[in-house]
C-alpha cells in the first residue's frame, strides 16, 4: 500500500490542477442539476396547464353535444309518460343516428345496467353490463349510472375505439332522464391530448439533455483552458526555475572561484612569502654555522619568528574557511572572534554586544549567520570607508536577530546595486526562511544590515541541555 501511495502521489502541478478543476466541476455539476430541476419543474407545470386546458375544452364540447341532443328530442321526452314505450323507441332511434367523427356516438343505459343504445358497438345492446370495468380495474357502467343518478358529470376510463378496436383513454359526459330511469351520454377519446402532452414532455426532456450537452461542452472547454493554462504556467515556471538554477549554479561557481582566488592570493602573498623568508633565514644561518660565525643565531631567530607568523596566517585562513570556535563555543564567540580579527587587521573600531540565548541556533542557521557577518564585514572593509562598526546579536520571541551597523558612505541613492555579496546574503536568508533588511541610520551616514531568523531554527532547551553545556549562541 505504501508503494502504491508513493506511486500515485500527485505532484505540485497536479495538486494545483486539482485545486482549480475540482471546484469548477462541482460548481458546474450543481448548476446543471439545478437548471435541469428548474426546467423540468417549470415545464411540468406548463404541461399540466396545457393538459387541463385541452381536457376542459373536450369536456365543454361533450356537455354541448349532450345539451344539443337533449334539446333535439326534449319535445318527445317532455310530453311522454314514464312507461311510454313508443316515445322511448323514438328517442333511442334519434340517439342511434347521432354519430359524429370516426368514433363519436351516444349511449344509453338504464339504471339496472342494460345497454339500450350503442350505434358503434351494436353487440352490446340489450345486454346487462353492470360490474363492467376497464383493463385498469376502473368501474364503467356502474359509475356512469351513479353519476346520472346524481344529475350529470364526467367519467374517464379505457374503452375500445370503434375504428381500431384498440383500447384508448376516453372521457364521457353523462346525464339523466329520471322519469325513464335512463343514463344518457357521449364520449370522446383523448389519445390526441395524451399524445400532445407526451410530445411536450419528450420535447422538454430533449431540451434538458441538450442543455446538459451544452453545459458539458462549456465545462470541457473550461477544463481544457484550465489545463492548458496550468500547463503553460508549469512550463513557464519550470523554465524560470531552470534559469534561476543556472544563475544560482553560476553564482555558486563564481563564489567558489572567488574564494579559491582569495585563498590563493593569501597563500601566495602571505604564507608563500613568509615561508620564503623562513627558507632564506635558515639558509643564511646554515652558511654562518658552516663558517662558525658567532652571529649565526640571528637569522635562525628571525626564521623562527617568521615561521610563527606563517603558522598564525595558516590558522587565520583556516578560521576564515571554517572557524572551529563556531562548533566549539557557538555563534556569539565566533562572531566576536571575527570582529576582533577584523579590528586588528583593518584598524576599524568594532563594538560587539550579545546575550546568552535561551535556545541554541541549529547548525544551518549558525553557519549562515556567521557567513552573513563575514560577508558584511568584507563589504565594509572594501567599500564603506567606515571608522566604526557595531555588531549586535540577540534572541527574542520571534527568533534571533543579527544587526551590523557602520558609519561609512552608506547605500547608493538608487538603492543597493545587488552585488555578489549582497545576493549571497539574500540567498542564505531565504534558505532560512528569514528576513534581510537594509537601512540607513537616522541622522547620519552609514548602513544597517539586519538579519532575522525564525523560531523554527532555534533548538529546544531540552535538546540543547542534553547535547552540551549552555553557552552563548
Amino acid at each position: 500500500m505504501k508503494r502504491l501511495g508513493a506511486l500515485f502521489r500527485p505532484s505540485y502541478a497536479q495538486k494545483l490542477s486539482l485545486v482549480a478543476t475540482v471546484p469548477l466541476i462541482a460548481a458546474v455539476a450543481a448548476i446543471a442539476v439545478l437548471v435541469a430541476y428548474q426546467s423540468r419543474t417549470l415545464a411540468e407545470r406548463e404541461i399540466k396547464a396545457l393538459e387541463t386546458q385541452l381536457l376542459e375544452a373536450k369536456k365543454a364540447e361533450l356537455a354541448n353535444y349532450v345539451t344539443q341532443a337533449r334539446n333535439g328530442f326534449y319535445f318527445i321526452y317532455g310530453n311522454a309518460a314514464p312507461d311510454d314505450r313508443d316515445a322511448q323507441d323514438r328517442v333511442a332511434q334519434i340517439l342511434s343516428a347521432m354519430i359524429y367523427g370516426t368514433d363519436g356516438f351516444f349511449f344509453v343505459y338504464d339504471y339496472d345496467g342494460t345497454n339500450l343504445v350503442s350505434p358503434r358497438q351494436t353487440e352490446m345492446i340489450n345486454r346487462n353490463w353492470s360490474g363492467l370495468t376497464d383493463s385498469e380495474g376502473t368501474p364503467i357502467v356502474d359509475e356512469l349510472i351513479e353519476i346520472a343518478r346524481s344529475g350529470a358529470g364526467y367519467h374517464s376510463y379505457l374503452w375500445p375505439k370503434p375504428s381500431t378496436g384498440e383500447e384508448a383513454r376516453m372521457i364521457t359526459y353523462v346525464t339523466s332522464f329520471p322519469s325513464w330511469r335512463w343514463a344518457v351520454g357521449t364520449g370522446v377519446f383523448i389519445d390526441d391530448v395524451l399524445a400532445t402532452v407526451a410530445s411536450a414532455r419528450a420535447d422538454v426532456e430533449a431540451r434538458v439533455q441538450q442543455t446538459f450537452f451544452y453545459i458539458g461542452i462549456i465545462t470541457l472547454a473550461a477544463l481544457l483552458a484550465v489545463f492548458l493554462t496550468g500547463m503553460g504556467l508549469n512550463i513557464r515556471e519550470r523554465r524560470l526555475a531552470d534559469a534561476k538554477l543556472k544563475k544560482l549554479t553560476q553564482r555558486v561557481l563564481d563564489a567558489q572561484e572567488e574564494e579559491r582566488g582569495r585563498v590563493a592570493r593569501e597563500l601566495h602573498d602571505g604564507i608563500s612569502q613568509l615561508l620564503v623568508g623562513v627558507r632564506y633565514a635558515l639558509d643564511t644561518a646554515r652558511r654562518k654555522f658552516d663558517r662558525s660565525d658567532p652571529s649565526a643565531g640571528e637569522p635562525l631567530k628571525k626564521g623562527i619568528e617568521t615561521l610563527g607568523e606563517a603558522i598564525s596566517e595558516v590558522r587565520r585562513i583556516s578560521r576564515d574557511l571554517r572557524p572551529g570556535v563556531l562548533d566549539d563555543l557557538g555563534l556569539g564567540p565566533a562572531i566576536k572572534a571575527l570582529a576582533e580579527d577584523f579590528q586588528e587587521r583593518t584598524g576599524i573600531d568594532v563594538s560587539f554586544q550579545t546575550v546568552v540565548f535561551r535556545n541554541r541556533l541549529d547548525g544551518e542557521a549558525k553557519i549562515a549567520m556567521y557567513r552573513i557577518a563575514q560577508e558584511a564585514l568584507t563589504n565594509i572593509e572594501r567599500h564603506a570607508q567606515a571608522s566604526h562598526v557595531k555588531i549586535d546579536l540577540r534572541g527574542h520571541k520571534k527568533g534571533a536577530t543579527l544587526r551590523i551597523e557602520d558609519n561609512g558612505r552608506g547605500l547608493p541613492e538608487d538603492g543597493p546595486t545587488g552585488g555578489l555579496g549582497l545576493r549571497n546574503m539574500q540567498e542564505r536568508v531565504e534558505q532560512l526562511e528569514g528576513q534581510l533588511r537594509l537601512a540607513k541610520p537616522r541622522g547620519t551616514d552609514g548602513t544597517i544590515i539586519e538579519v532575522t531568523v525564525p523560531l523554527s531554527h532555534l533548538l529546544p532547551p531540552e535538546r540543547e541541555t542534553s547535547e552540551r553545556p549552555k553557552v552563548p549562541a
